[in-house]
């Protein structure tokens, strides 16, 4: 036999469900005569409080009246995080900020103009975690004051169902703040912890509905260096490919972005472990990818029994491991390069076909030459770009400055770097194609760096970098990107192709994909 127990302390309504003479002990209270509370529970069995009783001796999992008035009524304890639902409205929560994502503009829908909001992620000492969203008034409040790893007190928020689309918290309900919220800093609290990570195996993220929400734990067993790109809606972003392995066995690629991307490379150096929260793994180009979201977190070998196991996995045999790569792209090498793969002469004519949209491509093939003169003259592999940082997102000016390393766009003398900018001809067995090889691209294809080209040319001359160029020529099988942009250009409808992003190939996951690709083949001919 089963009922359910009600009761309302200070406008709180408690429900407990009873069955089969077992009271669940979180709010397991009947409400008698009006005069008495009578607890059923096992830390306070056939206690009675009169009104005006005396203190509550048992332990914080009691919720008698007691304890219950020190929630979110009188302020002396808060409301536990895990507990929030939108059936309660006056709450006061203490919590530790885990994480915090930049502050951004959107467009309002009534036509207003633009508002103005951020998140972030509060955990506290129960463990329970939620992610609370600061608009428009309360986003100018309070951005500077929650920093992540303090603590603070919130209340005078809306609870409502978390909207999984954006929200990678496991709590069921999100917080929303306006105007009217209270926000305080307090001192900070031992029994909270910095960050609280779910981490699960790479091996069981295949099994899992996607898209998806993981924390992972593993060695960073490969990194691309950090690249600058601007984004279709004209947003300047930047990026930063990780593989990461654990012993499960697996390998996957997970994306970082913006000012983790920007970390030295050094940090990535030497297998490091990490440990992420809120990585979005998704299924991309006929494999999974992750990418790590701006509300997530990213740890550098931190003190946890996951990250001192993958460890030990590591240095005892793990490196030599042969491990199953789930990042697998349309071309299997091993590299994320986006665009439709297909060969040279494909990629050619559908590039002419284009009218209105650029189009995305990849291919396989070599470097059989870079342009090293133009009519007898001499043609420049770099160029001095300027690094001072742009206002509003920190990343480097990258414009072309003269010989007194002057920025026309910055208007002064700044610091500067050489980025390569090459013409390069790449060929498969269909065809060949010369196209503008970007910086990032160009340092893949060449197996150098900028810096060394420019030192090279400086130091030994331009014959032996010419040298070392040519002994790139049909080196090695390279998957690389091509972007077809329309173009007009003296009035001339034209097709503008440039090649932003290169990878050599993984060999072993090239070869596992060309013998998968054989299999299918093998299984249409059957059938």
């Amino acid at each position: 036999m089963s009922h359910i127990s009600a009761l309302l302390v200070k406008g709180h309504l408690l429900l407990q469900l009873q069955a089969k003479g077992t009271v669940h002990p979180a709010m397991s209270i009947d409400f008698c005569d009006g005069q008495r509370w009578r607890r059923k529970s096992a830390c306070c069995a056939n206690a009675t409080w009169l009104k005006g009783p005396k203190s509550c001796k048992e332990d914080d999992s009691c919720f008698c009246p007691l304890r219950l008035k020190g929630t979110s009524m009188t302020g002396a304890d808060f409301f536990p995080i895990r507990e929030l639902s939108t059936y309660q409205t006056k709450w006061t929560i203490k919590g530790r900020v885990t994480s915090k994502a930049p502050l951004r503009t959107f467009k309002q829908r009534n036509g207003s103009g633009q508002g103005k909001v951020f998140h972030v992620e509060l955990l506290d000492a129960e463990g329970g975690e939620i992610r609370a969203s600061f608009f428009n008034d309360a986003a100018d409040k309070h951005f500077e004051l929650l920093e992540v790893g303090k603590c603070f007190t919130l209340s005078k928020g809306q609870v409502k169902l978390a909207n999984r689309q954006y929200n990678a918290c496991k709590h069921r309900y999100e917080l929303v703040f306006d105007k009217a919220c209270q926000v305080d800093g307090v001192a900070d609290d031992g029994k909270i912890d910095t960050v609280k990570f779910s981490v699960v195996e790479l091996r069981s993220v295949k099994g899992k509905t996607l898209p998806c929400s993981v924390d992972v734990c593993g060695i960073v067993k490969d990194y691309d260096k950090s690249f600058a790109f601007t984004s279709k809606d004209g947003k300047d972003l930047v990026k930063r490919t990780l593989t990461l392995a654990d012993d499960s066995g697996i390998s996957m690629q997970v994306t970082i972005w913006g000012d983790r991307a920007k970390k030295e490379d050094s940090e990535f150096e030497g297998n490091p472990v990490v440990a992420m929260k809120g990585v979005s793994v998704k299924v991309w180009q006929g494999g999974l990818s992750g990418s790590l979201m701006e509300g997530g977190s990213l740890a550098f070998n931190p003190d946890m029994p996951e990250a001192h196991k993958v460890k030990s996995w590591w240095t005892q045999g793990g490196h030599a491991q042969s491990l199953t790569f789930i990042s697998q792209t349309s071309g299997g090498g091993g590299a994320r390069i986006a665009g439709k793969l297909m060969d040279v002469l494909e990629m050619k004519q559908k590039s002419e076909q284009l009218v209105n949209e650029q189009e995305m491509y990849s291919a396989y093939c070599r470097l059989s030459s870079v342009q090293l003169r133009k009519r007898d003259e001499i043609q420049p592999l770099y160029y001095n770009a300027c690094l001072e940082p742009k206002e509003g997102n920190g990343l480097p000016c990258n414009r072309r400055v003269d010989e007194a390393n002057f920025c026309a766009v910055c208007n002064k003398t700044v610091k500067a770097a050489p980025r390569l900018n090459l013409r390069c001809r790449f060929e498969d067995a269909t065809g060949n194609f010369w196209v503008t090889t970007f910086h990032p691209a160009a340092e893949k294809v060449l197996g150098m760096t900028a810096q060394e080209v420019a030192d090279i040319e400086k130091s030994e001359g331009r014959e032996v970098v010419e040298a070392k160029l040519k002994s790139c020529y049909y080196a090695q099988i390279l998957q690389v990107q091509l972007r077809a942009k329309p173009d007009n250009y003296n009035g001339e409808q034209r097709t503008n192709v440039s090649c932003p992003s290169a990878q050599p190939i993984n060999r072993r996951e090239h070869a596992r994909f060309m013998l998968k690709e054989i299999e299918e083949m093998l299984a249409k001919a059957v059938c």
